[in-house]
């Protein structure tokens, strides 16, 4: 990352772009100075992400129908600002706006601004709300990026501390934060206070309405997001760092498939996961910087370009997959499928014209982990897992056939990085030693949880041949679902270097302590 994008103050860039700032020039409705009572207010602050080498998403919310005003520029003191058509904020979309920036310079730190006018008093103008993001570069140089996953879950809240792992990711300053899916608990209520081993209490300082149940209305899922966005650390990082997010299951409610029966959970009075799924999947996107694909707007899969050496494509491992069962087929059907048949032919097509050093696959749930629909009983298959040890059978398939496409096409210098499970760990698939052998070997990283609930470990599935490199889980003394104050949260670092072209990955605890660390240099040529 450049010197010039490291030397700007976070604190001058947070404060010093205030109402006296954007008054002059601005060509807003006046009068500017209103009563602050009488003035919108953007809520929760604002958000950036899906970034390539031109363009990236920008978000915010305000708290009543606005007319929201932006603008964005080179620098942070908005000299020669491009002040862009405004978009209205109404109570269709909860009062969010979000555009897309296009025809940015590459490699660019570009700085942006909301304003709103409030639309039953047009000259009532609130104070400006500003982020900043980095496009990605055209050419190598050293890129940093941040993955994790797993926020607000097991009812563990917003304490006195708040959701410290964000702010020390902010600590790294990296171009992008890949959240890796259970971006909120729709399913996960909160009580004021949760009984410690110890004998003390934790205590959720701050909930909202939308918290105390299970999301079912579209309003109770956009509080789930809300909730979140409460973070003061969540917040800060937000406003300098772009997210690229996707999701898992908790979006929507625990290990969601076409085939969840939620008959006997007295929580929910809505029983159709169709109906739930698709008011969680308007709520990801209404409150999320995620972009929209034209021919399918609620898609969650897609590809990032981040330059030269960086492509990421973004995997949706929940909304095409066959019911959650046994997964004992050994021949593919929508049924055994975890992908779907559309979106295997798309990453086989991406994958094979990508030029990027390095092809990152963000997958929300882990390959070789075995993770059971229903843990009690260890039956069903929740994740890819089969949990035999043996030849490739249910959604095993799928990824069989996928990772012979990529030895047979030559795809190289792939990394798989997931969260879900709620620890760390650093996996390499060694044909050697697998069931299936007909791909080459590549590294799977773990990391989470980001503010939730530590479990783990799981048991390793021997099909694809992972030999486990590195684990930090609760021991069996100290038991499963810890809280965030005992310290296991994680994430993980990856640095590519722009020279060599080496990709580094360490392993991260939310009091930054190095954990494990691996670097990997590139494969050239066929």
């Amino acid at each position: 990352m450049s010197k010039s994008f490291r030397a700007v103050s976070r604190r001058s860039f947070l404060v010093g772009t205030g109402a006296a700032g954007l008054a002059a020039g601005s060509g807003l409705p006046l009068p500017y100075y209103a009563r602050a009572a009488d003035r919108p207010v953007f809520t929760h602050g604002v958000q950036s992400g899906d970034v390539d080498l031109q363009s990236g998403m920008i978000w915010t919310r305000v708290d009543r129908p606005s007319r929201i005003m932006m603008e964005y520029s080179t620098t942070e003191s908005f000299a020669n600002a491009v002040r862009l058509p405004p978009l209205n904020a109404l109570p269709d979309s909860d009062y969010t706006v979000k555009r897309l920036l296009t025809d940015l310079p590459s490699d660019q730190e570009i700085f942006y601004r909301f304003t709103a006018a409030d639309l039953a008093h047009i000259n009532s103008i609130s104070e400006p709300i500003v982020g900043r993001f980095r496009t990605a570069p055209a050419s190598k140089r050293n890129v940093r990026f941040v993955w994790s996953g797993d926020t607000v879950g097991q009812g563990w809240g917003i304490d006195e501390t708040g959701m410290k792992t964000y702010s020390t990711i902010a600590k790294h300053q990296p171009d992008f934060f890949l959240h890796s899916g259970d971006t909120i608990y729709a399913d996960g209520p909160l009580k004021d206070e949760v009984d410690l081993k110890d004998g003390t209490k934790w205590k959720n300082v701050v909930i909202n309405d939308e918290k105390r149940k299970v999301a079912e209305t579209l309003d109770e899922y956009r509080g789930q997001w809300k909730y979140n966005m409460m973070d003061k650390h969540v917040l800060a990082l937000s406003a300098i760092c772009p997210t690229f997010y996707q999701w898992d299951d908790h979006e929507v409610t625990n290990n969601w498939s076409s085939g969840k029966d939620l008959t006997a959970d007295d929580r929910y009075k809505e029983k159709s996961v169709a109906l739930l799924s698709a008011r969680a999947g308007r709520a990801f996107h209404e409150m999320t910087p995620i972009r929209y694909t034209p021919t399918e707007p609620g898609r969650v899969y897609r590809k990032i370009a981040y330059g030269p050496l960086v492509d990421v494509f973004f995997l949706d491992m929940r909304s095409y997959r066959g019911s959650n069962h046994d997964g004992m087929e050994t021949a593919q059907s929508p049924e055994s499928r975890i992908l779907g048949e559309q979106q295997v032919a798309w990453l086989k097509r991406e994958l094979t014209n990508s030029t990027a050093t390095w092809k990152i696959i963000a997958a929300d749930m882990p390959l070789g982990l075995v993770v059971w629909n229903d843990f009690a009983n260890r039956k069903g298959t929740e994740a890819v897992a089969q949990g035999d040890n043996g030849a490739p059978r249910g959604r095993e398939l799928e990824i069989a056939e996928l990772l012979r496409h990529m030895k047979t096409t030559g795809i190289r210098n792939t990394v798989w990085l997931t969260a879900d499970v709620h620890y760390t760990a650093a996996h390499y698939y060694n044909p050697d030693k697998a069931a299936f052998q007909d791909f080459d070997p590549f590294w799977e990283f773990v990391s989470g949880p980001l503010h939730a609930g530590t479990f783990g470990p799981n048991d390793l599935d021997m099909t694809f041949g992972p030999e486990l490199k590195f684990i930090k889980a609760p021991t069996t003394e100290q038991g499963q679902n810890l809280p965030p104050s005992a310290g296991l949260q994680f994430f993980g670092v990856v640095d590519v270097d722009g020279a060599s072209e080496q990709l580094t990955v360490r392993l991260m605890d939310r009091d930054d302590n190095e954990l494990y660390k691996v670097t990997l240099d590139p494969v050239r040529g066929a």
